[in-house]
């Protein structure tokens, strides 16, 4: 009978531990995939904010040339420049000079003042974190617009006309397009465009999702029924609970085998001391020959098992540890002993790297590129300095001051993930780099969704007018180097020509890729892929 009542107990106890644990597991599960349906829709809103930040800098940049090149009058020859002006850049409605208070004095393309309902006095437009820059709605016959003014002198103002396109707003996952809607209004509460499937019906359990921005006053919301919340991305339920119930059980044996393990921060310096961290190379091609133009270099934890470790788990460690910078320096020095002989054949041939802006702003940071890569007897102008836009730069005065140093001593300077970033379009040309990196992002998206077409349009134009190069990253299919192409984009990087390969296998890749010549096409391109 004792017996029996001990095996009761025990099933019991495992019972009610299981309970328990399914119980944990759920509140953990639920809150896990709530937070992630946040985190997605919160990331969703911010698209849209940056897209039509990007707008406003587009349309400030084409006021600012116009004030440049002396246009800002109405003869006749200067509206002419003007209109075509408007003409090349897609975006651009059209272009007004007006007066101190606002009031129209003439209009590039006088015809669209037919179609204004109402226009903006001075007191009523929004002004902007640059001082000479306003925005307000600007009410039209068949959909509202968004004027951008720009002070010119103290007398008169150039406004642009941008037309709010709904394409700028169809980014919802395809379960919540007909259960949510996009908005995107002024912060005086006034609506520049939406987009929902069916205006008429109203959301019965909205959940609102928002963001303003820190340099104009543009406010984005998205609004999702709770209902299909319930159902969305919810693929992970059981497998994560099925885990927490075996975490759960294994615990106990896990605890008690439990011995004494160093920190992962000791173990980043260990692979520090023993070297382990090495370059992986990705090429950087030109889109329409496939010719290999250069790599960046990236960071791969090759252990002294064999295995090797993805940048993702240990990067944000290293730059959290302080460990960023001497990583970044053993990687650099690595590749520039692997790939001094092609550098040194191929005077044309650059070699990217990546430095946080903590790194860029350090004291002695040029000083010590310049003596590693003079010590391998390496052209500066091969050499391109990676800086994220991911990041903020906290002293932008100070950055540019690093960049024009290091361009002076011939390096070259990229703006990495540009378009998702902290700095606006204005700021990157005050930074004075060499290139833009578009966002794999953008790359992603370009062959489904119109509005990206526009807005890698925009970059181009703007880095053409900043004197900028243009490289794409994240490319992997042929469809999209094709829609790159038409945008205006020259180089590119991605799995469509190579991930990033280990020295051996890059060398044997430009090797090949120089003495094996691909099929031209009509157009005079080469295929990318052999």
């Amino acid at each position: 009978m004792a017996s029996a009542r001990s095996k009761f107990t025990l099933v019991a106890l495992v019972l009610a531990s299981m309970a328990a644990f399914t119980l944990a597991g759920h509140v953990a599960v639920t809150r896990f995939i709530h937070d992630q349906q946040a985190h997605q829709l919160d990331e969703l809103t911010d698209v849209v904010l940056r897209r039509s930040e990007f707008a406003v800098d587009f349309a400030a940049a084409s006021l600012d040339e116009l004030a440049g090149r002396g246009l800002a009058t109405c003869d006749a020859a200067s509206l002419q420049a003007i209109r075509l002006h408007v003409y090349q850049r897609s975006a651009v409605k059209d272009v007004r000079l007006v007066n101190s208070d606002g009031s129209v004095i003439c209009s590039a393309y006088s015809e669209t003042l037919e179609f204004d309902r109402g226009w903006a006095d001075r007191g009523d437009m929004l002004a902007s974190r640059d001082s000479g820059l306003m925005l307000f709605r600007v009410e039209q016959f068949g959909g509202d617009a968004l004027g951008v003014l720009r002070d010119i002198g103290n007398n008169k103002a150039l406004v642009a006309i941008l037309g709010v396109n709904a394409n700028l707003f169809d980014i919802m996952p395809a379960e919540l397009r007909a259960h949510g809607e996009v908005l995107l209004a002024l912060n005086n509460g006034a609506q520049l465009g939406e987009f929902m499937l069916d205006a008429n019906k109203a959301l019965p359990h909205p959940v609102e999702f928002a963001r303003s921005s820190a340099r104009y006053p543009l406010r984005t919301v998205i609004r999702i029924d709770r209902t299909v919340l319930s159902t969305w991305n919810t693929e992970a339920y059981w497998p994560a609970m099925a885990v927490a119930i075996a975490l759960g059980l294994l615990f106990g044996v896990l605890l008690s085998r439990t011995r004494r393990m160093e920190g992962p921060v000791a173990d980043l310096d260990r692979g520090l001391a023993r070297g382990e961290f090495r370059p992986y190379f990705q090429p950087i091609f030109d889109l329409r020959t496939g010719r290999i133009k250069g790599c960046e270099i990236l960071a791969r934890w090759l252990r002294e098992d064999g295995s090797i470790v993805p940048p993702m788990n240990f990067i944000p460690l290293a730059e959290s540890s302080g460990r960023i910078e001497a990583m970044t320096w053993q990687i650099l020095g690595r590749a520039l002993t692997d790939l001094q002989p092609h550098l040194k054949a191929d005077k044309e041939f650059k070699l990217s790297f990546n430095v946080v802006p903590k790194h860029l702003l350090s004291e002695g940071f040029v000083g010590a590129l310049r003596s590693a890569v003079a010590a391998m007897k390496v052209s500066a102008r091969q050499i391109v300095v990676e800086v994220t836009e991911r990041d903020e730069l906290d002293d932008l005065a100070r950055a540019a001051a690093v960049v024009r140093e290091l361009r002076d001593y011939g390096f070259r300077v990229a703006i990495d993930d540009v378009g998702v970033g902290h700095s606006g379009l204005s700021r990157l040309k005050g930074l004075g780099a060499n290139t833009i990196k578009i966002d794999k992002f953008f790359v992603d998206t370009i062959t489904v969704d119109a509005s990206t077409t526009t807005i890698v349009e925009m970059l181009v134009a703007l880095a053409r007018d900043f004197h900028m190069t243009v490289v794409a990253e994240g490319i992997e299919t042929e469809e999209q180097a094709s829609a790159l192409i038409s945008c205006g984009v020259e180089e590119g990087q991605g799995y469509l020509v190579a991930a990033p390969l280990p020295l051996k296998k890059f060398c044997e890749l430009v090797e090949s890729r120089h003495m094996t010549s691909a099929a031209a096409t009509p157009d005079g391109t080469v295929a990318l892929v052999a």
